[in-house]
């Protein structure tokens, strides 16, 4: 039985007066137009025959917005912590619902058009997002700055850090399954909880659509709680730090490589190129790359690790292949190896200078038996303290092992 098949099934089997669908709006001061998005959501929910609840999620407005929900008799939830992901996150806890929908508060959404969000979810799709930019973006609804370029920019990164299948990554109109969500376990308490969203779903590989929607002006007095650059910064540093890959891993691999490779022709002699010199200078630099490099990757190591055990990421198979093939001793070993070849070379620098009678040596010579054996000395103790840093992290698993 396909998941959508299991999805209308369940759907069929439940309680007439059950509640299926959730609506959430996060409020914070909305008193101009939250009641337009009541009235809304409630036309759509008469229109669509929908077992339905509207829950308010409250941030602490200060200018009656719950007394207005209370009167139009929707549920108000209040939410202490501050932020738009803490607000989204206390009503969709409350949520009864198996399918969320949340929307802002500020009419720039229109309710009525839930509907296809609500069919695609039922379809058993986990996460629907609405895209303005296929369904439409009214004028003076959108500033030029988000509209052509934080948006296209932030959602081209999320498609190359996290591959989200998605046009649209902030769309504030979305739906879900509670299921789906509570397995995402979001934590983000800003802006930046629309990104951890999708790219939460999409690193689980659940199952996204979008459908698209309008953007209309929103209809307050008052400036948005969004702010242009603090805001996107949010977003932007989200998502680098939930990529080790592209944070740590690939700036580490190139500087490494990079390293290696200029030290590696540098070793030899000096190098000339047209005019310019390169000599042991560069290549102390070289070596300082590798270092960086180097511990650029372990920090992708140890971050990747972590936020696996902590949830943040789904199980990686090639991270647990490693866990159960590479132990403590094999880093151990490993860095042992790279100490050793680094003594080795500070003995043949050390036999080289007795060779002069201790005394004045030239750089250009001697350099080139000192730096890579202070690398490689370093690199070897780099190496025996992370494996043990990374067994520490995966005692679990060693336990669960033995057990």
């Amino acid at each position: 039985m396909s998941v959508a098949q299991r999805s209308r099934s369940h759907h069929q089997a439940k309680p007439a007066t059950a509640v299926e669908v959730s609506i959430v709006m996060p409020c914070l001061n909305e008193v101009e137009t939250l009641a337009t998005c009541i009235r809304k959501a409630q036309e759509a929910i008469a229109k669509n025959h929908l077992a339905a609840e509207i829950i308010v999620a409250d941030n602490g407005s200060t200018d009656g917005s719950q007394a207005v929900a209370r009167e139009l008799g929707v549920r108000v939830v209040e939410v202490r912590r501050k932020g738009y992901g803490s607000a989204l996150i206390g009503g969709i806890d409350a949520a009864g619902g198996e399918l969320v929908v949340m929307g802002d508060a500020d009419d720039s959404y229109d309710f009525r058009a839930i509907g296809p969000l609500i069919e695609k979810l039922r379809q058993g799709y986990d996460l629907v997002m609405g895209n303005r930019f296929t369904g439409g973006i009214q004028e003076g609804a959108m500033v030029w700055s988000h509209r052509w370029l934080g948006n296209p920019a932030l959602t081209f990164i999320s498609r190359v850090f996290f591959q989200t299948p998605v046009g649209d990554m902030h769309c504030g109109l979305r739906g879900f399954r509670k299921d789906a969500y509570d397995r995402l376990r979001l934590r983000a308490t800003g802006m930046e909880f629309a990104s951890e969203m999708v790219i939460k779903a999409s690193m689980r590989r659940m199952k996204i659509a979008e459908v698209p929607v309008t953007l209309s002006p929103d209809g307050r007095s008052r400036p948005p709680h969004l702010r242009t650059w603090r805001d996107g910064w949010r977003h932007l540093r989200f998502m680098l730090l939930f990529s080790p890959r592209w944070l740590f891993l690939y700036p580490g691999v190139t500087l490494f490589a990079l390293g290696l490779l200029v030290g590696g022709i540098l070793e030899t002699g000096p190098k000339r190129v047209g005019s310019i010199s390169f000599d042991i200078h560069t290549l102390l630099l070289a070596g300082f790359a590798c270092l960086i490099g180097y511990q650029l990757v372990v920090f992708a190591v140890f971050t990747k690790v972590f936020a696996m055990q902590q949830g943040f990421h789904p199980p990686n198979p090639t991270y647990s292949a490693w866990f159960r093939n590479i132990k403590l001793e094999t880093g151990l070993v490993v860095g042992g190896l790279a100490v050793l070849a680094g003594l080795a070379g500070t003995v043949v620098a050390v036999l080289s200078w007795g060779e002069k009678g201790f005394g004045a040596l030239d750089p250009s010579l001697t350099m080139r038996e000192v730096i890579p054996a202070a690398v490689l000395l370093t690199l070897g103790v780099q190496t025996v303290f992370a494996s043990f840093f990374l067994s520490i992290l995966g005692i679990d698993n060693e336990a669960d092992q033995i057990a």
